[in-house]
């Protein structure tokens, strides 16, 4: 028996974890989060790990910017995993704009919860090269939906 769920139950899975993310319901997207979750840190690099782990890099991420991410389209990958094209927009504090664009965020789903989460710049999709995470110090490349 395949215990993966079906396209259309993940792509519930994301749509909702998205809206959920925007309206800044962290226990509701954890809830769609395998406990073990890898989830990209795109303020500092690298990742953050767990529940707990997500919880603390979104607190901290949302007291500096307010990330909006709309998911656009919806792909599977040779390999399996879900890829999502992302329109996504970052505001400062004050509701100005800093960033906005098009990202890629590609997912592994484990027992029905994301389990890790990638971004990708398709601008570098070419080149295969992974995109470069920056301090937010410096101008942001990307938001993961968070």
């Amino acid at each position: 028996m395949n215990d993966q769920p079906t396209s259309a139950d993940v792509r519930e899975l994301l749509s909702r974890a998205y809206t959920a993310f925007n309206a800044r319901d962290i226990e509701a997207v954890l809830s769609m989060m395998h406990q073990d979750v890898e989830w990209p840190n795109a303020m500092e690099g690298g990742y953050v790990y767990g529940h707990d782990g997500v919880r603390a890099y979104w607190t901290r991420q949302w007291r500096l910017i307010d990330p909006l991410v709309e998911p656009q389209a919806f792909s599977t990958e040779p390999d399996g995993r879900i890829l999502v094209e992302v329109h996504q927009r970052v505001l400062d504090k004050d509701g100005s704009t800093l960033l906005e664009g098009r990202v890629q965020h590609i997912y592994s789903i484990r027992d029905g919860l994301v389990r890790h989460m990638e971004i990708r710049d398709p601008s570098e999709e070419l080149s295969g090269s992974p995109p470069a995470f920056q301090h937010l110090s410096q101008k942001p490349e990307s938001i993961p939906f968070g």
